[in-house]
């Protein structure tokens, strides 16, 4: 047979994988103190086991879309939302979420530490032991898991039933994120958590958040854009309320699409 005339045989077409599904996908999300409203249209998809950074100039909004995710700002009187925020496709808004479970799976570490005044033990099994955790065992090898984790086991092992408020402020953060993880969360939230600690105690909590990502998806609010490179995957940019730009950190920081986005990091303004 003449080459030129031989069926061209054409490779089939190869199954094009699906993205990965978000673990937190907001849509529209609208926020609202009373009449005024401090978010407006939030739209994100926020990937599993990885870092995402909020970033943003003070009273942007970062802090109470954070705490948005597991409805903490439902303490405040006259707040109401619009929109949805789902994780694993569950809007955490609802009417059939149990917001107390909702806040198990959603741990939160807060910018000041706020140990509890009792012991490192005590303080990291409080949460295991309202959810009704009373075998001493289990107790035991929770709160020891929990404070690997946190990267803080070798340095209180052997003072486990002193109190917490010995602890330096660095270690006290880290103790409060031990306390978060006992419960078994699969999401973390984190509010500034190294804002008030010195460089030492900051580079341990940006290396324990590198490690921590290999079992959780870590949402962090910064001030501190150095902190944002060097932590997170993908990074926020928020502005009075509303998202202007979204995408992998290196691009944000490097090559952003919004001359905002630009202007803030370049500490134009803000």
């Amino acid at each position: 047979m003449d080459p030129q005339s031989a069926p061209v045989r054409v490779a089939p077409p190869q199954p094009v994988s699906a993205p990965p599904a978000p673990k937190i996908d907001v849509v529209d999300f609208d926020f609202y103190y009373g009449e005024s409203k401090v978010l407006h249209g939030i739209t994100l998809a926020i990937p599993e086991k990885k870092v995402t950074a909020l970033i943003g100039p003070s009273g942007c909004g970062k802090s109470t879309f954070l705490r948005s995710i597991n409805r903490m700002n439902d303490i405040i009187p006259g707040t109401h939302v619009s929109g949805a925020i789902r994780i694993d496709g569950e809007d955490v808004y609802g009417s059939r979420v149990d917001v107390v479970s909702l806040r198990r799976r959603v741990g939160m570490v807060f910018q000041k530490s706020n140990p509890f005044p009792k012991s490192i033990y005590d303080n990291v099994a409080y949460g295991l032991r309202i959810g009704g955790v009373r075998e001493k065992r289990k107790l035991d090898e929770a709160v020891e898991r929990s404070l690997r984790r946190s990267a803080l086991w070798d340095e209180v092992k052997e003072r486990m039933h002193e109190s917490a408020m010995a602890l330096s402020g660095g270690q006290q953060q880290r103790l409060c994120i031990a306390r978060a993880l006992a419960v078994g969360p699969d999401i973390l939230l984190m509010d500034e958590p190294a804002s008030a600690l010195d460089p030492i105690a900051t580079q341990k909590i940006e290396e324990l958040i590198w490690e921590l990502k290999e079992s959780y998806t870590i949402v962090i609010v910064t001030h501190n854009m150095q902190q944002a490179a060097r932590v997170s995957e993908r990074t926020a940019f928020l502005m009075l309320g509303k998202l202007v730009e979204y995408d992998d950190t290196k691009k944000i920081f490097m090559n952003p699409s919004q001359k905002l986005t630009e202007d803030y990091i370049t500490g134009r303004f803000g």
